[in-house]
């Protein structure tokens, strides 16, 4: 990969650790609240829920950073390529059933960083 390929591959990755500290850590507190525009109520009742998902966008962060230190440059591309359209598909499917900001939010970045992965 390229550099800034990886750069913005990295980009994804970091944004997705942050939606983990989000979903896992502050989901009931009032960063996790304004984030999600959620009650107090509704976050305490949703925390397990929401620990979960935190968990799942920690891989997606994981095989993404992988994919930047991997020791094998063209089979890291691929490794980008695969996490990538995950967050990709993660967001189309956000994006169309809770909340409309998720396309751009998580689906554009990843979108752009496959673009420059795929045409570099």
């Amino acid at each position: 990969m390229t550099t800034l390929s990886s750069i913005l591959v990295a980009i994804v990755g970091l944004e997705h650790l942050y939606i983990l500290y989000l979903e896992m850590f502050l989901w009931t507190k009032p960063a996790g609240l304004k984030a999600f525009g959620l009650t107090p109520e509704a976050a305490e009742a949703s925390k397990s829920l929401a620990a979960n998902q935190g968990l799942y966008n920690g891989f997606l962060a994981a095989g993404l950073l992988w994919s930047i230190i991997y020791p094998n440059p063209a089979i890291g591309e691929h490794i980008a390529i695969f996490f990538l359209l995950c967050v990709i598909v993660a967001a189309l499917y956000g994006g169309l059933t809770v909340k409309r900001s998720i396309l751009m939010v998580q689906g554009l970045p990843a979108l752009i960083a496959l673009a420059v992965v795929l045409l570099t």
